[in-house]
């Protein structure tokens, strides 16, 4: 959300603009402010010509972890002032689609190293969107792995590992994609920690990524499959979008990774090739 002194120091700079850009310039600043009404947070479509976006648009209405706070966009530069628009973004590195780099929980890579080929990688799609239906604390097993290494074959060395539990549905239920019991805990659907183990050491993945706001299930406090990912140097994505649209088996996923040094994560677009 935007200080009251930041409201100020806009209002003042727009008193120095010409009047046409004045009155443009707070058209903007207003839909910034209220950015959350006028920009959903919808889930992403699929592209034309073989390429499917699973990225969800980052806008001040993207669900966050409980106590994080929400995407904030606010116009610091106008055409009608200087030839160029340009705004200041604020958020954690943990908002909307976004990486997980090993250092976020006890690994020790950052985003600035995390290396470029693990960033592309034949993408799995693992689909549990029946059972989180109604289990909101659904977990990928690995019985959910042989059933779908029985259906694909076996999960290709060097892969990224995707659960689909069509939580996006939830986005526009107020409250329904965090889902806060009365405890103020979240539920939501995630990898169970020895399937994330059993991936990292038996199959040898690169990564994986949730349609959900937490690689665990949401109400698990030891974070384990965090602690498995993470701390064997892979990576992890969050908040995926339109993996309905991706096939099982067969696509390459890209994951366009921020780069800032020492970042344990941050906002990413994620493209399936297919």
């Amino acid at each position: 959300m935007c200080a009251p002194r930041i409201i100020r120091d806009l209002r003042a700079a727009a008193e120095d603009l010409p009047r046409p850009g004045r009155r443009a310039f707070l058209r903007t600043a207003g839909a910034a402010v209220i950015l959350g009404g006028v920009v959903p947070a919808v889930p992403a479509r699929a592209a034309a010509g073989g390429v499917v976006d699973l990225t969800h648009p980052l806008s001040a209405r993207t669900p966050t972890w409980p106590g994080v706070p929400p995407f904030s966009m606010v116009p610091v530069a106008w055409e009608a002032a200087g030839g160029f628009d340009q705004n200041v973004l604020a958020y954690w590195e943990h908002t909307g689609t976004h990486v997980d780099a090993p250092t976020h929980r006890r690994g020790a890579q950052s985003t600035d190293v995390l290396a470029a080929r693990d960033l592309v990688a034949p993408l799995v799609v693992i689909d549990i969107s029946d059972r989180s239906g109604t289990d909101v604390d659904a977990a990928v097993t690995t019985d959910d792995i042989g059933v779908w290494e029985s259906r694909h074959g076996r999960i290709p060395e060097r892969a990224f590992v995707a659960m689909y539990s069509g939580w996006e549905r939830r986005l526009e239920i107020p409250g329904a994609f965090v889902n806060l019991d009365s405890e103020g805990t979240p539920h939501a659907p995630g990898f169970a920690a020895d399937t994330a183990e059993f991936l990292v050491r038996e199959r040898a993945i690169v990564g994986v990524g949730v349609d959900t706001l937490s690689l665990d299930r949401a109400a698990d406090p030891d974070f384990g499959a965090h602690t498995a990912i993470l701390d064997s140097g892979r990576y992890g994505v969050e908040l995926l979008a339109n993996l309905a649209a991706a096939p099982p088996v067969g696509a390459t996923v890209v994951v366009g990774a921020p780069k800032h040094v020492g970042g344990t994560g941050g906002p990413c677009r994620v493209l399936a090739l297919t």
